[in-house]
């Protein structure tokens, strides 16, 4: 199976995690791209997982996954998340007519290949989805095998993705903790960060 992952430009993405690190603008997009890096790079371990399509707006978010396994693709224009999804399933899917396409979201930093693997295993096949940690959003959507990913990400995703997709992974709290607030982030902590994020927060912790 494949899975999509898409990322905004790192000068817009996680607005609201702005001064969870000190350090200002330039701290902030290191830990966008530290997050970012976490969660593809336990995807990639993840059994069953064939492939990562990083889909991104930014130059830099390429060179950070050049040589790591990870496909990324530059492509600006894209009229937000759910299109960026549809353009990186469909690249997918041409390369495996019959098999699962999924979108992973990109901001789970305490991710773990084996709660990935679990979910795609629980699936088994169908289309489904895993909950973020509120309920209301979605981490992880799985197509059927062979068909269309139609993704519904936005206010509500997750019972827009309900209507025709069995929820799997519900105890998974590290794949379920999105990170978009500075209380998300410490609630990722006490999980267990990735390397990655886990460094540049230790890096620039308050010494007091």
């Amino acid at each position: 199976m494949g899975l999509v992952v898409p990322v905004k430009h790192l000068d817009r993405a996680k607005s609201r995690l702005r001064g969870a690190v000190p350090g200002g603008a330039v701290e902030h997009r290191a830990l966008v791209l530290a997050v970012v890096t976490d969660t593809v790079t336990a995807a990639l371990a993840a059994p069953g997982v064939g492939r990562v399509l990083v889909v991104c707006e930014d130059e830099r978010v390429v060179a950070a996954f050049a040589g790591t396994g990870a496909e990324c693709v530059d492509e600006r224009g894209l009229p937000g998340l759910n299109a960026a999804l549809r353009f990186g399933a469909a690249r997918l899917r041409a390369d495996d007519p019959t098999g699962v396409v999924g979108a992973l979201q990109a901001d789970l930093p305490a991710l773990r290949p084996e709660d990935l693997a679990a979910a795609v295993a629980e699936a088994d096949g169908r289309r489904a989805f895993v909950p973020d940690r509120p309920g209301t959003g979605t981490a992880l959507l799985l197509s059927a095998r062979g068909a269309a990913l139609s993704p519904r990400f936005g206010a509500g995703s997750a019972a827009a993705h309900g209507v025709d997709a069995v929820r799997v992974a519900e105890a998974a709290a590290r794949l379920r903790c999105d990170v978009d607030t500075p209380g998300d982030l410490r609630l990722a902590q006490a999980l267990g960060l990735g390397r990655r994020t886990a460094r540049l927060v230790l890096a620039t912790a308050d010494p007091a």
